[in-house]
């Protein structure tokens, strides 16, 4: 498949900067200035039945933006003030800028990852690159009909065609639950204190996301980075969150809700602040009340 020329493939340029990767190696990263974009091909991820006059190339500055939310180039991350990793890391994802209206709460967030990734562009499957060059065919027909059934079907596969400068962009959805804590419920006191400071730090921007596993209700459950800040860290920090010690056990997390917590910043100013969990099971036994023989 045709995309973005990966810059690995890239001849070195003069002055490589060496970034973090993870938090175990280090690699080196080929920033937008130091490549020559301007004669990289940017073309839609989709294989089968586009002719070359359909195929868009995006100017330097559009492709070194939608270069900084791809794989190959690395979000930094400061030196010693990672949180420990443990073992279990599924897979890493690479989003395209986040849209405010995709964070549900404090700690839920659905974010797109674009099919020129390279995890995400094997694993397209036919049926819903076929539709979305069918729905470009009937959208330039004037088949909106047509065009709306195909958008459907795209969307209930779990992709979706995004807006990026200008262009459309096939991509795939996830459901991300912030792993190790839990923020307080929309309906909570400071429910919407932590949604608010969670569209602060991602609004519009691409985020890196570490994969650990997914939860009961299908999310992906991970560890949110964003321009080098670790989210779960800033919302503890905050007293915007509970560390989740019952599916998390990192001293770091622990730390940081202990330090809101003598600072009694956030939901922390109030002496013993009803926690997501037992708020949660409240409501379940309002709606099924036991009946007592």
């Amino acid at each position: 498949m045709a995309g973005i020329i990966p810059s690995h493939h890239l001849p070195p340029p003069p002055q490589a900067v060496a970034v973090m990767t993870d938090y175990l190696t280090t690699t080196t990263a080929f920033p937008p200035a130091l490549i020559n974009t301007s004669i990289i091909p940017f073309i839609s991820p989709l294989r089968y039945r586009q002719e070359p006059s359909t195929l868009v190339v995006h100017t330097e500055p559009d492709l070194d933006r939608l270069l900084s939310c791809l794989p190959h180039l690395l979000v930094e991350l400061r030196a010693g003030e990672a949180p420990s990793l443990t073992d279990g890391l599924k897979f890493e994802l690479r989003t395209l800028p986040v849209d405010a209206k995709a964070v549900a709460d404090g700690d839920t967030v659905t974010v797109y990852v674009s099919t020129l990734d390279g995890r995400e562009s094997s694993r397209v499957p036919r049926q819903v690159e076929v539709a979305a060059v069918e729905r470009s065919e009937a959208l330039a027909e004037r088949n909106y009909s047509k065009a709306d059934a195909l958008q459907k079907q795209i969307t209930d596969a779990g992709y979706r065609l995004m807006h990026v400068d200008n262009q459309e962009i096939l991509a795939r959805e996830y459901r991300i639950r912030l792993r190790g804590i839990d923020a307080p419920e929309r309906s909570m006191p400071y429910g919407k204190e932590a949604k608010d400071e969670l569209v602060k730090i991602i609004e519009g921007k691409c985020l890196k996301i570490l994969v650990f596993g997914k939860d009961r209700y299908g999310r992906f459950v991970g560890d949110v980075y964003c321009n080098g800040i670790f989210v779960q860290e800033s919302l503890l920090k905050k007293g915007l969150a509970w560390h989740y010690t019952d599916y998390d056990k990192r001293p770091e997390l622990e730390k940081w809700e202990k330090d809101a917590r003598a600072k009694r910043v956030g939901l922390w100013a109030s002496t013993k602040p009803e926690t997501p969990w037992e708020w949660r099971k409240s409501r379940r036994e309002n709606r099924h009340p036991r009946v007592h023989a």
